[in-house]
């Protein structure tokens, strides 16, 4: 005749105490033996960041040769020679340090190549582009990315910026395009400059500024936009880039900052999320601007405002006080949870409860254990 071997009915202290120890242990595995996983186009975002990196040199050494310009600590941390002015002829509108200091990172290219590759962007394809002179690292990100993607872009910019941008008057944005094509940092340029700023024309600015601004962009050979009103300035904004494309279609549009026509006044520039924009905000009839003329016919629409937000989303730090190394944040990589550690960890919590809740399994073990220790044997009943 078969033993069998008695066990109480509840389940024993010792057996919770070994399974809520087993389950702590196994839930502090996974979550400290995490691995770091390399996101996807991984090698086209270090390209990018890395020739961003080098833009950035190109223009502290040609300040620093052509002005003589001396660094500031306070407003420049890192020493970047990237950072403007508070207030010139040139400024448009009140600015973010913050915001300046923390754009003036190198990764942000490979942020703005994740951001195209996830509208569908390939090599080849066109993407119009919108910048501004208050956020001109960002431009050079928007750049480097274009560049190593071998995407076709069609640049609109407004040379006005705000406070801490590009806003020296003898080095606009437009200058910071001349600079790097003549160093063969990248191959393209602006097709077409506006003064920006209220209107689109420099409203508020003095009549020094827009001169000011209107000359630097002849200067490059660039032919300027000279708008009669907002409206005016988005309809011919429009059809360069149209003209310019000609067959081959727009796939996504790139603004950078708050410039007027491109957001469609400040309202715009907060309806639009920041980051891939790939439906019209809810808010957003009846608003025309170049964002929402895109977005409405269905083309992805990139949207760079925010910058402390998206930095914190792709592990990029805010206002860094060394320049940051190319590579670092979660845009590159990651820790990840080991899918077979906690796949393991759950089958051994598993089998645990089964061994003590719905079996004697693990009570005649700790049985087993005892007796053991004790020399005794288990009490059989019939």
């Amino acid at each position: 005749m078969r033993k069998v071997y008695w066990r109480p009915r509840e389940v024993s202290r010792a057996a919770l105490v070994f399974i809520a120890g087993l389950s702590a242990l196994s839930f502090a595995a996974v979550e400290i033996l995490q691995q770091q996983n390399r996101q996807p186009y991984h090698r086209e975002k270090l390209a990018a960041a890395h020739l961003a990196e080098q833009a950035f040199q190109v223009i502290k050494q040609e300040k620093q040769q052509r002005f003589r310009q001396r660094l500031d600590s306070e407003s420049d941390p890192t020493g970047s020679g990237l950072i403007g002015q508070l207030m010139t002829s040139v400024t448009s509108n009140t600015g973010s340090l913050p915001a300046k200091q923390t754009s003036i990172n190198p990764n942000f290219a490979a942020v703005v190549v994740q951001l195209l590759k996830r509208a569908g962007l390939e090599e080849g394809d066109v993407v119009a582009i919108g910048f501004s002179g208050s956020f001109p690292a960002l431009n050079v990100a928007v750049m480097a990315a274009v560049s190593v993607l071998g995407l076709k872009p069609i640049i609109i910019s407004s040379n006005a910026a705000s406070q801490w941008g590009a806003n020296d008057p003898d080095f606009l944005w437009i200058d910071w395009e001349r600079t790097l094509a003549a160093k063969h940092i990248f191959n393209f340029r602006s097709v077409a400059a506006s003064i920006g700023g209220i209107e689109d024309r420099g409203l508020g600015m003095t009549p020094e500024g827009r001169r000011t601004i209107v000359a630097a962009i002849e200067a490059a050979g660039v032919p300027v936009i000279r708008p009669r009103n907002y409206l005016d300035s988005v309809e011919e904004r429009w059809t360069i880039f149209h003209e310019t494309a000609g067959d081959l279609p727009i796939k996504a549009y790139v603004n950078v900052g708050g410039g007027t026509t491109s957001v469609g006044t400040k309202v715009g520039k907060h309806l639009f999320k920041p980051g891939l924009n790939l439906r019209p905000p809810a808010a957003g009839a009846g608003l025309d601007s170049i964002m929402s003329r895109f977005v409405d016919d269905g083309i992805p629409v990139i949207h760079l405002v925010n910058i402390a937000q998206i930095a914190k989303r792709y592990g990029l730090p805010t206002q860094p006080q060394t320049m940051p190394v190319v590579g670092q944040g979660k845009v590159f990589s990651r820790a990840e949870y080991n899918p077979a550690l906690a796949g393991g960890s759950l089958l051994l919590i598993f089998g645990a409860l089964y061994a003590f809740v719905r079996s004697d399994l693990g009570f005649r073990m700790l049985r087993w254990s005892r007796k053991k220790k004790s020399g005794g044997h288990p009490e059989p009943m019939v």
